[in-house]
Order: structure tokens, then sequence, then C-alpha cells
């Protein structure tokens, strides 16, 4: 059943609430939406990089001129998306630059198919350089895609904006979109994963100056990310701890890296009665063995199982055979922040999860996540966060008892 853009936001609010953040997922097939549906995604994605990562090409073809994006979105998701899952929403990837489609007919007959929502993909966001500027002086610009939303807003369909800096952020909040997702590029990982992506700590850096903007003009927004160096739950992870982050969109992490691996895997098995070649270069890109991106895993997944005991790097390049100077420099390059930094980032996100709970002492805590000098612990969470552990602590019992009394309000 269509739901209304108020139904949408109900949904996806209590998730947050409950959760503490939501997840979306672009889907090129009825299999990967089923499934990721079971799973507990809560908003599906039809986007036509999705069908173009089902015929085995990059997310990149969908700019190409190979077929119409918002054909082939009206093609594949009505037969397999909106036939294979009715409780979940899904959102309508929307060229609105496409010059064949008047922006509001084609919007409602979206809405009238069974699409929930809409979203600006594919985007010129991702364009720079010569080209950019050559579609800007012929009237391809951003700001289609921001009257396309602000459009779709007035019709009462639930929105989703992509935005790649604070100015194009502060137009699709002017336009009323219900969430912000920060579009950090492709996703790395896999044999037809970007080669080259922004490092979590630049991706942070960027969240924060949009949510920034989110929190100071509209903080009823919602606040995702999609893409990039999130790769893996940690990663994202990372930058829940670390930013307003409420949620992220993935295509690639949940569609094409898993089946990548799996079709492979399978494959071998029968073809070589389970015996795997290792050293075979595809072997060792899907399963994340190529060249340094094993050990940055390993560190990482190191940090979130192991973060409440002593953690030193050295010992952990000895664990992995390499030197700690190539280690230490390989997780730099990889994260854009030091290892130190981020073993800190993650110890105070864990901390503020920890703080919530008022029947836990900050001292206590200051135990859970490693630290067993409470002065240090105490420094070092004021200068992360800008106030002392206790500071946090009583901000969030009064904010929750705001809630409650909010909530009995409205009862």
């Amino acid at each position: 059943m269509k739901k209304t853009r108020k139904d949408v936001l109900k949904y996806l609010q209590s998730q947050i609430h409950v959760h503490g953040h939501i997840i979306g997922v672009a889907a090129g097939s009825g299999m990967t939406t089923k499934y990721s549906a079971l799973a507990g995604a809560d908003l599906i994605f039809g986007l036509s990089a999705g069908k173009f990562r089902q015929m085995g090409r990059s997310s990149h073809a969908c700019y190409m001129c190979y077929s119409n994006s918002n054909d082939i979105v009206m093609d594949f998701a009505v037969r397999e998306l909106l036939t294979v899952i009715k409780d979940k929403s899904i959102i309508f990837g929307y060229n609105a630059t496409d010059p064949t489609k008047d922006a509001r007919e084609f919007l409602k007959w979206v809405h009238d198919s069974g699409f929930d929502g809409v979203v600006n993909f594919p985007t010129v966001g991702v364009i720079d350089g010569q080209f950019r500027e050559a579609l800007e002086e012929e009237g391809i610009s951003y700001m289609q895609e921001v009257e396309a939303l602000r459009t779709a807003h007035e019709m009462g369909i639930f929105t989703v904006a992509f935005v790649f800096n604070e100015q194009q952020t502060e137009w699709m909040l002017d336009a009323g979109v219900d969430i912000i997702c920060v579009h950090l590029g492709l996703t790395r990982g896999g044999v037809l994963g970007a080669k080259k992506t922004s490092s979590l700590e630049k991706s942070k850096i960027l969240a924060n100056k949009i949510y920034k903007i989110c929190n100071e003009r509209r903080p009823d927004v919602i606040r995702m990310v999609y893409g990039g160096p999130v790769k893996t739950p940690i990663d994202m992870q990372y930058l829940y701890d670390n930013t307003g982050c409420q949620g992220f969109i993935g295509g690639s992490s949940f569609e094409r890296i898993p089946a990548e691996l799996a079709i492979y895997n399978t494959t071998m098995a029968f073809k070589n009665s389970g015996t795997f070649n290792e050293n075979n270069k595809y072997y060792r890109i899907l399963s994340g063995k190529m060249k340094s991106y094993d050990y940055v895993e390993f560190v990482k997944e190191h940090v979130q199982n192991h973060y409440m005991e002593p953690i030193y790097l050295n010992e952990l390049a000895l664990a992995a055979h390499v030197s700690q100077s190539y280690l230490s420099s390989i997780f730099k390059k990889d994260t854009g922040v030091s290892f130190t930094n981020y073993l800190i980032q993650f110890r105070m996100g864990r901390a503020c999860e920890l703080l919530i709970n008022q029947h836990i002492t900050v001292k206590k805590v200051s135990e859970l996540v490693g630290y067993t000098d409470y002065a240090q612990f105490c420094k070092t969470f004021k200068k992360q966060k800008n106030m002392s552990p206790g500071e946090y602590k009583k901000t969030c019992y009064n904010k929750g008892k705001n809630q409650i009394q909010n909530n009995n309000t409205r009862i």
C-alpha cells in the first residue's frame, strides 16, 4: 500500500529512536530487495546504478548514454522491487535533468506507480571539471535536482537529497527534503569498486560541516551518508561515533561486494573441489586480501573487539608480520587519521553510548573503554567532545527527561 510522506517519516523516526540509525539499500534486483528487507533494511532505493551493477558493470555506467536512467528504474523497479515487498518504502532514483520528462507529471506517475519517495540520482554532483562547466552552460545543473525535489515535496512525496557541499545542503533544506545524505562517492572494494576514495577522516569532516548546517537550519531533517570509504559496519561505526549521522545508504556494500565473493568462491569450489588458490589476484581482491587493505581491516576489527583493553600498534604489527612504521603509514593513508587518534575516537564513541545509562558511573565508563587512569579519560573526553563526561551525562539525562515530558504531553 502506498504510504504518505508522514507515514514514511513516522516509521523512520521510530527506527532511529529504537536503533539509533536507519539503513537504506540501493537494490538492482528483486533478490537483493527481498533479502535486505528481511534483514531489516528500512528503505529500498531503485537506482539505475543498481541495474548496471547487476549487469556486471560499474555504477558509473548510469552516467553514460547507454539508455534512459528514468526508464530503466521505472522498468525494473516496478517489475522486481515493488512486487517483492509491500511493507518497506521504495525510493525512486529520479534523474531530474532528463529533458524528456515533465517533472510534475513524471513525479505523479512515479508516486501513482507505488513508489513512496524520490532521490536525486543520477546526480550531476559527482561530475566536475570541464564537463561539469559544459553541462551547466547548457542549463544542466544541480539546481534542477533541487527544484525537482522541491516539487516532489510540495506534492506530498517523501524526498531524499544527495548533497556534496554546504551550499547544496542549504538549497535542499530550503526545498523541504526529508533526508540529507552526504554523498561520499563510489564505494571502494571488490573488482568493480572505485580505486580512489576519500578517507574516513575526510568524510567525517565533510559530514560534520554539512550536519552543522542541518542542525542550524532544520534540526528535524534526517542525516545520512552514502558510499565512499564506507565498505564495512566498522567503517560506518566510526562515522556514527564521530558525526551526527543517523543512517547509511549503500549499494555495492550490500549487493555487489557480497555477491562477487560468494559467486566466485562457490564457482571455484565446484571447479576445484573446494581448493582455493589464495594467490589468485581476483580471490585476493574479493576476499579483501589485496595489498594493504587486509592489514587496515585487521587493525579496525581488533579495535572494535578489544577497545576495552590496552592496544599497542607495535603488537598488532608483530601479529600482522609487518613493521610498525609500515602499518602506521598504510592505516593513516586509508583512514585519514593516525592509529592513536582512531583508537581515541573509537573509545570516546563507546563512552558516549555508556554515559547515556544513568546507572553507570563515569569512573566505571572510564574502565569499560580501556582507561585505567580516570583523570586521563576525563581530559581526553573533554578534548574530543568539548565537555566533561559528567556534563555529557547530565545533558543526556536532561534530554531524556524532556523527551518523556513531551511524550506525556502528546498523550
